[in-house]
């Protein structure tokens, strides 16, 4: 059976290169796209790193209950997953990997409550956490007290998941993930990543 691994956590603690560092270890792990409405960053691409809609096709879809889970993150800016993402993943028989918000994670938890694992990623303090976000220069100074208050409030979501990673260390963070998926699927990494070890 196909199961579900959701790494979720606040903006800037390190989830996407974590997820990126997962699925690049093992084969039988494929990632789910989120749709958004929030506007495309120029490395992005449409249908790998999001499927990009407009708001009217966004709401038009959550009122057709097209999505898993969906939230308005920030104002005028929606997110969800969509199902037939994660049945085209299960019928390619693959494990679904998330890097998700944690409203959102905690949606799918609830939906999918024996087949999920729902992993936090904790940064080593909010301090850190705040000049992560600061250091990415990816966004004007009020798009940044957005991102910085709702991560402030979303740490308080970090008792509510299966698992608790600290992302103080990349090496380390990388190697507790990897151990937590497998014994959680019970799978290997990909046999050039074994032999390295």
């Amino acid at each position: 059976m196909s199961k579900l691994v959701l790494f979720t956590a606040p903006s800037g603690a390190g989830k996407t290169t974590i997820v990126r560092h997962i699925l690049s270890k093992y084969e039988a792990l494929d990632f789910s796209v989120s749709a958004t409405t929030r506007e495309k960053r120029p490395h992005e691409e449409e249908g790998k790193d999001y499927y990009f809609l407009s708001k009217h096709d966004f709401l038009h879809k959550a009122k057709e209950g097209d999505f898993l889970e969906w939230e308005e993150v920030y104002e005028a800016q929606y997110y969800g997953t969509l199902r037939s993402e994660i049945e085209r993943l299960w019928k390619e028989g693959k494990h679904v990997v998330f890097d998700i918000e944690v409203k959102g994670a905690t949606n799918i938890k609830k939906a999918y409550p024996e087949q999920t694992l729902a992993i936090f990623i904790d940064p080593p303090s909010a301090e850190v956490l705040f000049e992560r976000l600061r250091n990415r220069k990816t966004e004007s100074e009020a798009s940044l007290k957005k991102r910085m208050k709702r991560a402030a409030n979303e740490l308080t979501y970090v008792d509510k998941f299966d698992k608790v990673l600290v992302n103080d260390k990349l090496e380390v963070a990388f190697a507790e993930a990897e151990k937590m998926v497998e014994d959680f699927l019970q799978i290997k990494p990909m046999i050039e990543e074994s032999t390295n070890k």
